[in-house]
């Protein structure tokens, strides 16, 4: 059992290993403010109540921002990358 189940495992941690990979691709850079949690930022400490149109509003405008922040890291990473790409370092 144990000769067979060796090649099982490896392919499950290899597996577990990728989708980690892509798991982590669309994650906010640390630093960002959006972090918080989106429904305690908006209910604005119980000012607004959850479904209001200030609410839907609220939460609206954080997806947009999040958005746009992950955006600008792919952008960057692009950006980066291509530089890279066309000034080589040569030791």
């Amino acid at each position: 059992m144990g000769r067979q189940s060796a090649p099982l495992l490896l392919a499950l941690a290899l597996a577990a290993l990728t989708l980690t990979a892509c798991a982590k691709r669309n994650e906010l850079p640390v630093n960002s403010s959006l972090s918080e949690d989106d429904d305690t930022f908006c209910r604005a400490g119980g000012k607004v109540a959850v479904g209001s149109s200030e609410y839907v509003a609220c939460r609206k405008d954080r997806d947009a921002q999040r958005g746009n922040a992950i955006a600008r890291a792919d952008k960057k990473q692009r950006d980066l990358g291509e530089y890279m790409i066309n000034n080589p370092v040569r030791p």
